[in-house]
């Protein structure tokens, strides 16, 4: 699924995305952990993976979820 970065915060890793229908999502440290990014920046696109209603692993649209 592709989502919208809201917000990030390098310190804790985590921040917020808005899903395709508004809907916005918040994603802890271990889904950003889950994939090879570094940082992310407000607006970029992204693939997400959700179970259980909570984001699992988040990476940029351009690459594979993990797994």
């Amino acid at each position: 699924m592709q989502a919208t970065v809201r917000f990030f915060d390098e310190a804790s890793r985590s921040g917020s995305v808005f899903l395709d229908d508004g809907t916005e999502m918040p994603f802890g440290t271990e889904a950003f952990d889950a994939g090879p990014l570094r940082l992310l920046r407000s607006g970029q696109r992204v693939n997400i993976r959700v179970e259980d209603g909570a984001i699992t692993v988040i990476t940029l649209s351009t690459f594979p979820l993990p797994g």
